[in-house]
């Protein structure tokens, strides 16, 4: 008898447990990142703010517990952020239901005066673990982690963002202090699992799957010599982390695989978290933004009518021809890289008054669509032009340029005016570099246009900085070209350009 009571207890134990399984929570995290202000689907089909609302709402629907998560960059490049600076983007944001979100660079881009302003009417919580925040606008607004529970587990959530050096204009972020994110990732990782107790920390990032500059942290690295991170939701460098790859699982620093994902950019992909509260499991699945969707989006009439104010003044400008172009030209291509040097020096002498500058250096990431053969709009060149930069005329000395074009080289060049030719070998080292044929001189003055953005010292352009500035203009470059295409057309001229390349690795 002892016996059948002590089997019956037993197997009483393992059904309990069987149940315990089968009924293990879950938190699906649904997250996007770098959507970049595209609201509308964009050029290619893809994507769309309706759209992904539908799928928000879909997985919500479907999951007992669920957190909706922008890892930063929400603004940026389309007209929707050209001609309202964030009005539309940032009052979006809880509509779509949005628990946490992070900064990117992108949202400093015009100032941190801009970012308070909106980020004060987001519900949505705001996390920051290495952005010091005291005695800016900002202050008061952001949190280092916050924690959640689901049942009798709880999850600890942090915020980690990039370097602003390099990346945002120093008067754009001014006194926020930056912290490392290499020191405070695992740290706060540490601390929520030890002191605050949480299950799990979840890493909301801003740094990138990987880097330009080996020396700068991002999401692989900070994993590796991870002991307490469980996941990391990334964003910043647009790569597309597909679920089931090598790239989507990165051992930490006991040897334990985490997963890390990352959506592109312009919200084309919504990637879902399924975290097992029971075993520390991930599912990582990412869901294509696109028409299969349309039907479902179809049932957000106030949404869409509050969409269509803002609608007819980008389609305004979108049906505003400029002028016209002989051929489609690539924004990561030589020939439209070149197109905005060659253009840039037919305007800067008329809006300086300096007669001699000697040649254009842009940065290529500056231009953020494709130029289409045919009608060019306003809204195009807006699109393609969206930052608030200026044009900038420097004195600069013959070794600061050498300096300048290995910092290019680091990146795979950058974009030149064709009185320039650079060489660089695999080392990033500069083999050549002439000016009208002519080899640079180290010891020489020159005169350089840019834009501000480079001028101080943005994508890591330390000898810009250190040059003399003897023009600074007072009208968006972009207004520039808008007005040089232009008069392209009224000359009965088209844009065209070649599409050799100016830097070339050898």
């Amino acid at each position: 008898m002892r016996l059948f009571f002590r089997n019956i207890a037993l197997a009483t134990l393992m059904a309990l447990g069987a149940t315990q399984a089968i009924q293990a929570e879950h938190v699906t995290i649904i997250a996007v990142n770098d959507t970049h202000s595209q609201i509308e689907p964009a050029s290619d089909g893809q994507g769309g703010v309706l759209r992904r609302r539908a799928i928000y709402d879909q997985v919500r629907s479907d999951n007992k517990y669920t957190e909706t998560v922008h890892a930063g960059d929400a603004v940026q490049g389309t007209v929707f952020f050209s001609l309202y600076g964030g009005e539309v983007e940032y009052s979006l944001m809880d509509s779509l239901g949005y628990t946490m979100i992070i900064l990117g660079n992108h949202e400093f881009d015009n100032g941190i005066e801009s970012v308070a302003k909106y980020y004060k009417d987001i519900d949505a919580v705001k996390l920051s673990a290495n952005y010091d925040m005291s005695g800016t606008p900002l202050e008061g607004m952001f949190q280092p982690y916050c924690i959640k529970a689901y049942g009798d587990k709880r999850v600890g959530y942090f915020g980690i963002n990039v370097t602003p050096k390099g990346l945002i204009g120093e008067d754009k972020y001014a006194g926020m202090r930056y912290l490392l994110s290499s020191d405070v990732a695992d740290a706060t990782a540490r601390y929520l699992k030890e002191v605050q107790k949480v299950d799990y920390a979840v890493m909301i990032s801003h740094i990138g799957y990987d880097s330009y500059d080996p020396s700068e942290p991002n999401d692989s690295t900070i994993i590796a010599a991870s002991h307490y991170i469980d996941l990391v939701i990334g964003g910043h460098s647009h790569t597309v982390v597909k679920p089931g790859t090598a790239y989507a699982t990165i051992c930490n620093a006991d040897g334990r695989p985490i997963t890390v994902g990352q959506n592109g950019k312009s919200g084309k992909f919504v990637a879902t978290y399924d975290l097992d509260l029971e075993t520390g499991n991930v599912v990582y699945t990412q869901i294509p933004v696109n028409s299969d969707w349309d039907a479902a989006a179809q049932r957000y009439t106030a949404f869409n009518a509050w969409l269509d104010h803002y609608r007819a003044g980008v389609d305004s400008l979108m049906n505003s021809t400029v002028g016209h172009s002989v051929a489609a030209m690539s924004n990561k291509e030589p020939a439209l890289q070149n197109w905005v040097c060659d253009a840039t020096m037919d305007i800067i002498g008329k809006v300086s008054g300096i007669n001699d500058v000697q040649c254009a250096i842009m940065n290529k990431g500056g231009i953020r669509t494709e130029m289409p053969k045919g009608v060019i709009t306003e809204g195009l060149l807006m699109s393609m032009f969206p930052f608030d930069n200026r044009f900038v005329v420097l004195e600069i000395s013959g070794q600061g340029l050498l300096d300048a074009f290995k910092v290019m080289a680091s990146r795979g060049g950058d974009a030149m005016s064709k009185q320039l030719a650079v060489t660089y070998d695999a080392a990033g080292n500069i083999t050549s570099a002439k000016l009208n044929g002519k080899k640079i001189n180290p010891k020489a003055t020159y005169k350089v246009a840019t834009i501000d953005y480079l001028a101080g010292g943005g994508d890591y352009m330390d000898s810009f900085k250190a040059a003399k500035q003897i023009f600074v203009d007072d009208v968006k470059y972009g207004d520039h070209i808008i007005s040089y295409v232009r008069g392209l057309e009224a000359a009965g001229k088209m844009v065209k350009s070649t599409g050799e390349q100016r830097m070339v690795k050898k």
